[in-house]
């Protein structure tokens, strides 16, 4: 485990960078974004290799430029970290929820593809972290970040099918609740059918709000999680991003951070109500259901 939160410090300095560095209508792996040497924010002196070790540096630097001592941005090793967690918990969350096929895995000891399944999850949240720092940052989700997730839920989407462990009671971060919503009887149907729900609905708003409440990344956001959740996982995250951001909003304007005008981006939203869905998606409904008796 330790090995896997190293290697997530390091993916979460480069996303650091990537994200520090994109401009809208940049490609995010170009030369001009990955290439050239890290600089310091404030004085833009040249960064040594020692200066670039994760959390590490910022911790024997006490937060500061070594150079011109202005203080450092917690978001460096708060994005480290957060990229650390991501390659330790996600691959614990999988053995231990069962949504798709995890079972028959460990039952067959196919541990090769259990650990497939796991690097395909983990750079799904990994893209997760990226969309939501440079959404934050410039109002805008870029179409590759979408078109990665999208691809990366017809991976799972095809090995979900392989095993065959889609049935009533399988195939859901919600597990045996999934079955109330239906659609349960055909893996792809289900899958697609959650793609184009989720983007009707939020193309809707889209197109009522004519463009101001949220905008089409988000659409093609939507798009991708219905095909890495399938239904009815895509409805729980929507719940979840609206209310968080309806939340995050009211909070903002009481402490003045934002005013009623202000544009607050949605993706971030989503990354994060997908992520209590992978997590927490079967805890929820569950209290939820028994909160009333059911």
């Amino acid at each position: 485990m330790l090995y896997l939160f190293i290697a997530g410090l390091i993916v979460g300095s480069f996303l650091n960078v990537i994200s520090l560095r994109y401009q809208p209508g940049q490609k995010l792996l170009d030369k001009k974004i990955i290439g050239g040497r890290s600089r310091c924010p404030s004085c833009h002196r040249q960064l040594v290799w020692y200066e670039l070790i994760p959390i590490i540096s910022f911790l024997l630097q006490l937060g500061k430029c070594r150079h011109c001592g202005r203080r450092l941005s917690l978001r460096y090793p708060l994005v480290e970290i957060l990229s650390g967690l991501i390659f330790v918990l996600v691959p614990l969350a999988l053995t231990k929820t069962d949504p798709f096929f995890f079972y028959e895995i460990t039952k067959e000891k196919d541990f090769s593809g259990l650990a497939v399944i796991s690097a395909v999850w983990i750079f799904i949240f990994v893209l997760f972290l990226l969309l939501s720092l440079i959404d934050w940052r410039h109002f805008v989700i870029p179409d590759s970040l979408s078109l990665s997730l999208a691809a990366a839920g017809l991976v799972l989407l095809f090995i979900n099918a392989y095993y065959q462990r889609f049935g009533s009671l399988n195939g859901s971060f919600l597990r045996h609740y999934a079955a109330v919503f239906g659609l349960r009887e055909n893996i792809w149907l289900n899958y697609l059918l959650a793609a184009a729900l989720g983007m009707a609905t939020l193309g809707l708003i889209v197109f009522l709000s004519r463009g101001k409440a949220m905008g089409l990344g988000d659409v093609k956001l939507v798009g991708a999680l219905g095909l890495i959740f399938g239904w009815p996982d895509i409805l729980m995250i929507m719940l979840l991003s609206f209310i968080i951001g309806a939340l995050a909003s009211i909070i903002s304007l009481i402490f003045k951070k934002k005013k009623m005008k202000d544009m607050i981006p949605f993706g971030p939203f989503l990354a994060l109500g997908s992520s209590l869905t992978f997590f927490f998606g079967y805890q929820i409904i569950d209290g939820y259901f028994k909160l009333f008796g059911i």
